[in-house]
């Protein structure tokens, strides 16, 4: 089981992990041993998650998500396979806390008449700026 937090687990079943080369610097050991991790997760299918908390991971995770649904989280900054593979779990983790927060809805409001008349003052002002600046032809 990944634990996200207290009240919510991912089944390891539902977790697809392959182990594949990395690119990048690492020498000879980079060409023959496969160390970057690619971890899939079926986002839309996913039975662990509630259905909120999948709309937004599916917004949230971006180009990272295919066309049918599954997170696909690719893990080659370490040079062993177990830290890309605890390094891909912990980035899913993250993704999916993210995903729980709900977002306040913003409630529309207006600008007082205190500030639409600062608006038009300080407008009035720079444009009083600007006049003085203007060459002005002489009347000699």
């Amino acid at each position: 089981m990944l634990d996200i937090d207290d009240t919510l687990s991912i089944d390891d079943r539902e977790l697809e992990e392959r182990f594949i080369r990395a690119s990048g610097p690492g020498g000879q050991n980079v060409n023959k041993v496969s160390t970057a991790v690619e971890l899939r997760f079926d986002v839309r299918h996913s039975g662990s998650l509630p259905l909120a908390v999948r709309d937004r991971l599916v917004k949230l995770a971006g180009r990272r998500i295919t066309d049918e649904g599954v997170l696909v989280i690719r893990a080659e900054r370490f040079r062993t396979q177990e830290r890309n593979r605890d390094d891909a779990r912990q980035r899913l983790v993250e993704l999916v806390k993210e995903a729980m927060h709900v977002p306040k809805r913003r409630i529309a409001t207006k600008p007082s008449r205190a500030a639409r008349a600062r608006r038009v003052d300080s407008k009035v002002k720079r444009g009083g700026v600007k006049k003085l600046r203007q060459s002005r032809p002489s009347h000699d």
